[in-house]
C-alpha cells in the first residue's frame, strides 16, 4: 500500500487531511504552491495498529520523492483541525528546514505522537471532540527561501467588514504564530490603503499583489479565507488556506434608529413603540422584494436602553436585490479615510427585480394623492380618542383604547416614515438641479409663500404668545415668569392670554424632548415650564442675506419646477404627519399612565410613572391576573437603577455582534491595538511577564502579556480577556482567545506599563483598552457573561 501522495494531481486520496485538501484546492485553481506531498492518515492508522513494515515502506517511498539538497517543512494535516473555531493552535508540532529521509521520518513520527498527547486529548474534550475521531495526515512541503512571510485575510475576521488584511515579517513566518514578533500590517479597502506601516522595507507592489490574489482566491473558492504565504523575491507562494469561520457577525446601527426612536427608551416604551416602526419597515421592504421571511421583532434591538437597527436584515434585502455586500457598509456610513470606491455593478438578480422596483417607485410617486386624502380621516380618528382619559374606565377598557390607538399609530407610522424618506429624496434631487444652475440650496427659499406651514409650527405660535406676554400687566407677567398657571388663570386681565395658551397646549401639548416615543413628559404635563419658555422666548435672528425664491432663479426648467413642487408638497406632508404621529404616541402615554394609576391603587406600583419600567407583556399579564406574586416594585427599582447607570454608557454608532458594549465611566486614558478576538469585557488587569507570574492570575482577570506560546495556554482558561504587547491576527494569543471566546487585542504599545490590578475595559471590536479612573459601574453578572460569548 502506498502512503505518500502528491498534491500536484487532479484527484489525491481523501485521506490527506484538511490543510492538504485546502492546499490542493489552491493548486487546482492555478495558484502557485511549493512542491508538496502528503503522508496520508492510512499511515497514521497503521502506526496505531503497530504494523511492522510501516516505517520500512515509508522510508522507501520517501527515498523516491525527497531531494537531498532541499529542505522541507513538515506539518500536521488532521481531519479535525484548521478552523478559527477549532484550530488546534500549538497542539501539533511544525518542523522547518528538515533534511534527509531520517529527518523527515522522525518529524512524521513526532507529529503522530503529538496527536496522542494528553494536551490534545484535553483540547478535544473541551471542544466537544473525541480522541478516536482524530486521523493524522502529515504534509511534506519543500521550503521556499523566504525574503518575506505572512498571512492575509479576504475579509476582516473580527468586524466582517469588506477589507483585505495583510500581516508580514521578514524571513520565516513562524514568529507570527509562535514568537513574540509584531508583524507589519496593511489593510486595503476597495483598492485604498486605510492602514499601512509608517516605514517598511517591503515594496508596496508585493503587498498589492498579495491583496489582489487574496481577493481572487476568495472569489474562486466562493468563501472568505485566511492564507499563509511566502515571497522569495520573485514570486508569492501560498502555503496554507483556511476558512474564516467568524463571518456572519451582525451589524447594529443607530444612525437611522435614533431618528425613529431617539434617546434612552424605557422598557414599556420599547415594547410598545418599536414593534410598530419595525412592522412598517418590513411592510415597505416587502413591497420592494416581494414575499420574504423578514421578522419585524428582529429589526430593532436595545443596547443599554438605546435603539439600534439590525443591519443584517437590510443586508438580506440588498442580497435579494442582487446588490453587492459593500452597499451595507456604505449605508452604515463607516467607510474609513483612505478607502477606495467599491464596485457597484448590478447583477442579473438586480435586473430581475426591476419590475417590482418599478411598481414600488410608481406607488411612491403617486403617494401624494393618498397622503392628502387620508390625513383628514386619520386626524379625526386620533382626536376622537378621549383626552383627558375618562376616569371611569377600568384597566381592560383602557387597553381596548390602546389597541385602537395602536392600529392608528401603525398606519400613521407607515405614512410618516415614507413621507420623510421621500421629502429627503426630493430635496436631494432639487439640490442637484439647483447646483447645475449655480444656486446653493442653503440660499434657496423652498417654503416661500407656504403660509399653511405656519399652522404646524409651534415656534411661530410661541413667538405670538411671547408678544402677547409683553403686553400683559405686571402681575400677570410675574405669574407667567414664575410658571404659575393657576395664579395666572385667577387674574381677569390675563383671560385672553390664558385662552390662547390653552389652545396652544391643545394643539402642541403632545410634543416633548423626544417626540419619537412617549418616554418623556409632553408639554401638556408641564404647563408651568412652557409658560416660562414663552416669557423667555427669543425669535431667531434673520438670515444674513435674503434667500432666492423660485421666481428669482436665473434659469428654470420643467424638471426643476416638478421637483420644486414635490419638495414643497412633501415638506407640508412631513409637518402634518409627524405632528399627528407624535400626538398618537402621546395617547399611548396618557392611557398607560392611567393604567399605572390603577396599579398604584392595587398596590402594584409606588407611582403611576413606574409603569414605564414594565414591559407591555408584564402590564397585560397583571391586568389578566396572571402575575400574582410578582414584585413589580422591586423590579421597577432595579430597572430604574440600571437606566440611570446607563446614562453614562459610551456607545458607538455601529455595534458588531450581539453583545452590548459595557457601561463606562470617564477614563484616565486609552491604549489602542489590533483587535483579534471579538467581544467586550471589564475587569482587573493582571500583568504576566514570565512563567514566574502565572500564580497571580485569578478567574476573570484580564491577561496583560508581552506575547504567548503554547506553554501559556492554561492561563487563558481563567482569563476574561487578553491584551498583548505584540503579535498579529494569527499569533498564539489571538488564536487561543478566539477558541476560548474571550476578547483579545494585540500589538498594544505600552500594555506592560498598565498598572497591575487596574480596572480596564477591553473592546475587542475597535481594538481599544480603556483605563478607568475609578471602579466601573456595577454590571449585572449576566452582562459580564454575555460579553464573553
Amino acid at each position: 500500500m502506498k502512503y505518500l501522495a502528491s498534491l500536484h494531481q487532479n484527484r489525491p486520496p481523501a485521506s490527506i487531511g484538511n490543510k492538504a485538501a485546502s492546499l490542493h484546492l489552491l493548486w487546482k485553481k492555478g495558484y502557485p504552491i511549493p512542491k508538496t506531498y502528503v503522508c496520508t492518515w492510512e499511515a497514521y492508522l497503521a502506526h496505531l495498529r503497530q504494523e511492522e513494515n510501516l516505517l520500512t515502506s515509508l522510508r522507501q517511498e520517501l527515498s523516491q520523492i525527497l531531494a537531498p539538497e532541499r529542505s522541507y517543512a513538515i506539518r500536521s494535516s488532521a481531519n479535525v483541525e484548521d478552523s478559527l473555531e477549532r484550530s488546534f493552535a500549538g497542539q501539533f508540532s511544525t518542523f522547518l528546514d528538515v533534511r534527509g529521509i531520517d529527518g523527515v521520518l522522525k518529524a512524521i513520527q513526532d507529529i503522530w505522537r503529538d496527536s496522542q498527547s494528553q494536551s490534545v486529548n484535553t483540547y478535544l474534550s473541551r471542544t466537544d471532540g473525541n480522541y478516536l475521531e482524530l486521523k493524522m495526515a502529515v504534509i511534506i512541503q519543500e521550503m521556499i527561501p523566504p525574503i518575506l512571510s505572512g498571512v492575509s485575510f479576504s475579509k476582516n475576521p473580527i468586524t466582517t467588514l469588506d477589507e483585505v488584511i495583510v500581516e508580514a515579517v521578514e524571513g520565516q513566518g513562524v514568529s507570527l504564530v509562535q514568537g513574540g514578533k509584531t508583524p507589519l500590517r496593511w489593510v486595503n479597502k476597495w483598492g485604498g490603503w486605510i492602514t499601512s506601516p509608517e516605514s517598511t522595507p517591503v515594496r508596496i507592489q508585493v503587498i498589492e499583489q498579495i491583496v489582489r490574489q487574496t481577493r481572487k482566491i476568495a472569489r474562486a473558492c466562493r468563501k472568505e479565507v485566511d492564507l499563509e504565504w511566502v515571497y522569495d523575491g520573485q514570486q508569492v507562494h501560498w502555503l496554507q488556506m483556511r476558512d474564516i469561520t467568524s463571518i456572519g457577525t451582525t451589524f447594529y446601527s443607530n444612525r437611522m434608529a435614533k431618528e425613529m426612536t431617539p434617546g434612552m427608551v424605557q422598557p414599556l416604551v420599547w415594547s410598545v413603540v418599536t414593534p410598530i416602526p419595525s412592522q412598517a419597515w418590513v411592510n415597505m421592504l416587502t413591497e420592494v422584494v416581494g414575499k420574504n421571511d423578514l421578522d419585524p421583532s428582529q429589526l430593532m434591538r436595545a443596547f443599554h436602553y438605546r435603539a439600534y437597527l439590525n443591519m443584517a436584515v437590510f443586508g438580506k434585502i440588498f442580497e435579494s436585490l442582487g446588490l453587492p455586500p459593500e452597499s451595507l457598509e456604505m449605508m452604515l456610513g463607516i467607510t474609513p479615510e483612505g478607502a477606495g470606491k467599491p464596485p457597484m455593478k448590478p447583477s442579473m438578480r438586480t435586473i430581475s427585480r426591476i419590475p417590482s422596483l418599478l411598481r414600488f417607485i410608481y406607488d411612491k410617486w403617486t403617494l401624494a394623492e393618498r397622503l392628502e386624502k387620508n390625513y383628514p380621516r386619520l386626524h379625526r380618528q386620533a382626536y376622537e380618542i378621549p383626552l383627558p382619559v375618562p376616569s371611569d374606565q377600568n384597566e381592560v377598557q383602557l387597553l381596548e383604547t390602546i389597541e385602537k390607538n395602536r392600529a392608528l399609530n401603525l398606519e400613521l407610522t407607515a405614512f410618516t416614515v415614507v413621507t420623510i424618506i421621500l421629502m429627503q429624496l426630493y430635496n436631494r434631487i432639487l439640490r442637484g438641479r439647483l447646483k447645475k444652475i449655480g444656486v446653493d440650496f442653503q440660499h434657496f427659499d423652498l417654503t416661500s409663500g407656504m403660509d399653511e406651514l405656519n399652522e404646524y409650527d409651534p415656534a411661530l405660535k410661541m413667538q405670538a404668545l411671547h408678544q402677547e406676554f409683553l403686553g400683559l400687566p405686571l402681575p400677570a407677567r410675574a405669574a407667567v415668569e414664575a410658571g404659575d398657571l393657576p395664579a395666572l388663570q385667577a387674574l381677569p386681565e390675563a383671560g385672553a392670554f390664558c385662552d390662547h395658551f390653552l389652545a396652544f397646549l391643545a394643539q402642541f401639548g403632545h410634543l416633548s424632548d423626544t417626540t419619537g416615543h412617549f418616554g418623556s413628559p409632553p408639554w401638556r404635563e408641564t404647563p408651568g415650564l412652557i409658560l416660562q419658555w414663552i416669557a423667555k422666548y427669543q425669535a431667531p435672528e434673520p438670515a444674513p442675506q435674503a434667500r432666492l425664491r423660485y421666481a428669482d432663479l436665473p434659469k428654470r426648467s420643467r424638471m426643476l419646477r416638478l421637483f420644486y413642487q414635490r419638495a414643497r408638497q412633501f415638506r407640508l406632508f412631513r409637518e402634518q404627519y409627524s405632528l399627528l404621529y407624535s400626538y398618537s404616541l402621546m395617547l399611548f402615554r396618557a392611557y398607560y399612565l392611567a393604567i399605572g394609576e390603577r396599579f398604584v391603587q392595587r398596590g402594584l406600583l409606588g407611582q403611576a410613572s413606574d409603569i414605564l419600567f414594565l414591559y407591555d407583556e408584564e402590564v397585560r399579564a397583571a391586568i389578566a391576573g396572571k402575575s400574582s406574586g410578582a414584585d413589580f416594585t422591586g423590579l421597577v427599582a432595579t430597572r430604574q437603577a440600571e437606566f440611570e447607570q446607563d446614562r453614562e454608557a459610551i456607545l458607538p454608532d455601529v455595534i458588531f455582534g450581539e453583545v452590548a458594549p459595557l457601561v463606562l465611566r470617564h477614563s484616565a486614558g486609552k491604549l489602542s491595538g489590533v483587535p483579534t478576538s471579538k467581544g467586550y469585557y471589564t475587569g482587573k488587569a493582571c500583568l504576566i511577564e514570565s512563567l514566574n507570574d502565572f500564580d497571580k492570575v485569578q478567574n476573570g482577570d484580564i491577561l496583560v502579556i508581552p506575547f504567548s506560546d503554547v506553554s501559556w495556554t492554561p492561563l487563558f482558561a481563567k482569563a476574561g480577556a487578553v491584551v498583548a504587547e505584540s503579535g498579529g491576527i494569527l499569533s498564539h494569543s489571538s488564536i487561543i482567545a478566539r477558541e476560548y471566546n474571550i476578547p483579545a487585542i494585540v500589538s498594544v504599545v505600552g500594555a506592560l506599563q498598565l498598572p497591575d490590578g487596574a480596572q480596564i475595559t477591553v473592546d475587542g471590536f475597535r481594538g481599544e483598552v480603556l483605563i478607568h479612573e475609578a471602579q466601573p459601574l456595577d454590571m449585572q453578572p449576566a452582562i459580564q457573561e454575555r460579553s464573553k460569548e
